[in-house]
């Protein structure tokens, strides 16, 4: 693998539909290219990634998306990335979600539709448990909402909160976390419209507001972000398909422009991303464009943190796609691809 001074993306995918575990690739820095530099085996299914900085520098961290859930742990401050410890589990199903929150790695379990709380060692390493946060609440999709499924957990941009996006109760669920304890107190829950089926959200860079991308309606919430109560209100609705989709569509990953101007959504289905421009408060979403995200089925979108580009992880083609964005539409336009089997998630560190 490449010196530990070059930038690398992780990609995860799913060892249970062909991938190979975490694609290790480096990161072109004029053109934004991916070339593949190695692999990490160490669990199966490591289907999200986050990348967590300890006092002995950057830690990768991954959930293993199985019916008994874990999470791994590598340091990646090194030239190739090393485990730190043996996986531990979750003690809940399906793990979709982690997120580092306050010295702690918070996991969203969308199979059992809890939020487990690991503390983290001095290493970076999880430890057991401290807390399993168990919820509740149905909603009207039979097939997919049957009781809770937890898919996202994350801080608020402050740190003070942490929010979880329930799909099966159509609700995100606000706590708050004491890092002595590692356990959670709930501070309140947003209700959604029944049937939005809730997936990830992602906030304005002033931290006033929160949108939140539905997964079995093809909608984006706008929300209001009250930092100071942990309040999160919804004051408008925006369509992915102003005039309707053509197909099933399954919208999976929402993300946000630096600068607060406009709003990416991949949506499944149509594999295509939808462009939202927002206006300067970041209240107002307007569909304006929809172009393809250059594969099939993008499971994750996230920007470089450059801001110049977008990576789809398309999990069906078996790639992830790299997209120049206009800076000035905010319309993305395909720029190469690397190859990766049943991609799901990608990170940059």
């Amino acid at each position: 693998m490449d010196g530990k001074d070059t930038e690398r993306a992780f990609i995860g995918s799913f060892t249970s539909y062909g991938g190979r575990g975490i694609v290790v690739a480096a990161v072109e820095p004029a053109t934004g290219a991916l070339t593949e530099t190695g692999v990490i085996d160490a669990v199966p299914d490591p289907s999200y990634l986050t990348v967590g900085h300890t006092a002995v520098g950057p830690v990768l961290y991954a959930v293993s998306e199985t019916a008994h859930g874990s999470v791994a742990a590598y340091d990646i401050s090194g030239p190739r990335p090393r485990p730190i410890g043996a996986p531990v589990a979750v003690q809940g199903e399906s793990p979709t979600h982690l997120s580092v929150v306050r010295g702690h790695l918070l996991t969203a379990n969308y199979g059992s539709g809890s939020v487990t709380v690991l503390p983290l060692a001095a290493d970076g390493g999880p430890r057991a448990a401290s807390d399993v946060r168990h919820n509740a609440g149905s909603g009207p999709d039979r097939a997919r909402q049957s009781g809770p499924h937890a898919h996202q957990v994350l801080p608020d941009p402050s740190g003070r909160w942490v929010l979880s996006v329930d799909l099966g109760a159509d609700k995100v669920r606000i706590f708050s976390l004491d890092p002595q304890q590692g356990r959670l107190a709930p501070n309140g829950e947003t209700s959604l419209r029944p049937g939005t089926g809730p997936r990830h959200l992602a906030f304005h860079p002033s931290g006033s507001h929160a949108y939140v991308l539905g997964e079995l309606e093809p909608t984006v919430i706008v929300c209001r972000w009250d930092t100071d109560a942990g309040v999160l209100e919804p004051v408008g609705t925006a369509p992915l398909f102003p005039d309707g989709a053509d197909a099933a569509v399954s919208p999976s990953a929402p993300v946000v422009s630096p600068d607060g101007r406009h709003l990416w959504a991949a949506v499944r289905g149509t594999d295509t991303i939808t462009v939202l421009a927002l206006d300067a408060a970041g209240e107002q979403a307007e569909p304006v464009a929809t172009v393809p995200c250059g594969g099939r089925w993008p499971r994750d979108l996230v920007l470089h943190p450059s801001g110049t580009r977008l990576y789809a992880a398309n999990e069906r083609s078996g790639d992830v796609t790299w997209l120049d964005v206009d800076p000035a539409t905010g319309i993305p336009h395909r720029a190469g691809s690397l190859p990766v089997p049943a991609a799901s998630s990608v990170v940059f560190a």
